[in-house]
């Protein structure tokens, strides 16, 4: 088995991150960015607004890069490169059946159980501020 390449957005409103919380696995019962799976000929930035685009509904402009990780867990394997869009249009509506609903976190009180891939880019952001987790 070979690692797959994911990608996570941290969609940011009003200091609060946008997190969905999950029904299967992997990471059942966490919080999770949307995002998904790289596919074939997809450049990096064309899978994070497709991923974002399918699974909310929401369109992303301004896309920064801030990370990649080496996530291994559940016995997945995933090369997760992290995005944040501070610019989008619409709001979140659930549109993916993994997830059983979106909502709006603070960055300052933020869930204990948050999906790997997803809690490292929140780090990564956060920087020297992740003592908020």
């Amino acid at each position: 088995m070979r690692p797959i390449v994911g990608i996570g957005v941290l969609i940011i409103k009003d200091g609060k991150v946008l997190l969905g919380k999950r029904n299967k696995r992997p990471g059942e019962n966490t919080y999770s960015l949307p995002g998904g799976k790289l596919e074939f000929g997809e450049s990096f930035e064309e899978c994070a607004k497709r991923e974002v685009r399918e699974e909310t509904g929401l369109e992303i402009k301004g896309l920064k890069f801030i990370c990649v990780n080496n996530d291994i867990f559940e016995d997945n394997h995933f090369v997760t490169l992290g995005f944040i869009a501070e610019e989008f249009n619409g709001e979140p509506k659930n549109l993916e059946e993994e997830i059983n609903s979106w909502e709006w976190f603070d960055l300052k009180n933020l869930p204990k159980n948050i999906l790997l891939p997803s809690k490292k880019i929140i780090e990564k952001y956060l920087g020297d501020k992740s003592e908020f987790f």
